[in-house]
């Protein structure tokens, strides 16, 4: 028996295969997340609506509702993704650290300065963000889960640096939590600069107090951050 193709009712337009919907919804899904992020940095978090959100991406509010149902959640995707960002960029920085703690710490701390983290347009939307973490659960809980991982990262990097310099372990979370508020506040005065200071400079100062919290590793430690180290 010969096999039958369903044609599309007449007047109507065949349905588009599913990748070629899927993809169509990934692309729209990111433009509204680009354009969400470009009314953040423009107009602040407070006054970033869905119109200015539809004016900024060329898609209409209806679109919006489509594929994040309100603005909150919206919102919610734009800070996942940041966050996502900002987790590809130290894992892949790790990872090509390779077994060494020395480049494995310098590695996680010069991500956190990368021009791709640490601009002042990215500034704008993290703080935005951060300073409604407290009132919106939603974003704590992003934040959470992701600030975790990169804590675990420089913990584990600490304890391993610890271990070959003959340190006590003991000291890992103390060291990995005063190097994450040490760049935490680098940024935050990076943020407040409008400009005046560069993340080159925040580098330089992290890299300086990073190698007199490890003296025994202080020069390549060091150099390391700041890139300059010599291969063997």
């Amino acid at each position: 028996m010969q096999a039958t193709t369903k044609s599309a009712p007449a007047g109507t337009m065949p349905a588009r295969p599913r990748k070629e919907r899927s993809e169509n919804a990934a692309r729209r899904r990111g433009q509204l997340i680009a354009a969400t992020t470009k009314s953040i940095v423009e107009n602040g978090l407070a006054r970033t609506t869905l119109a200015t959100v539809s004016a900024a991406s060329g898609l209409s509010q209806g679109v919006a509702v489509f594929y994040f149902a309100n603005k909150e959640k919206l919102f919610a995707e734009v800070l996942r993704h940041h966050y996502e960002l900002y987790e590809r960029l130290w894992v892949s920085a790790l990872a090509q650290a390779g077994d060494d703690p020395v480049r494995q710490l310098a590695a996680l701390i010069r991500a956190d300065f990368d021009p791709a983290a640490c601009n002042q347009e990215a500034l704008i939307v993290w703080y935005a963000f951060w300073g409604e973490a407290k009132a919106r659960p939603r974003y704590a809980e992003i934040s959470d889960i992701h600030d975790s991982r990169h804590s675990d990262a420089i913990r584990a990097a600490c304890a391993r640096l610890l271990i070959e310099v003959g340190r006590s372990q003991e000291e890992a979370d103390a060291l990995g939590a005063g190097i994450e508020a040490l760049t935490d506040g680098l940024w935050h005065r990076i943020y407040l600069s409008h400009g005046t200071m560069s993340a080159r400079e925040g580098l330089r100062l992290a890299a300086r107090f990073v190698a007199n919290i490890f003296p025994e590793r202080g020069e390549r430690l060091s150099a390391e951050i700041l890139g300059t180290a010599q291969e063997a």
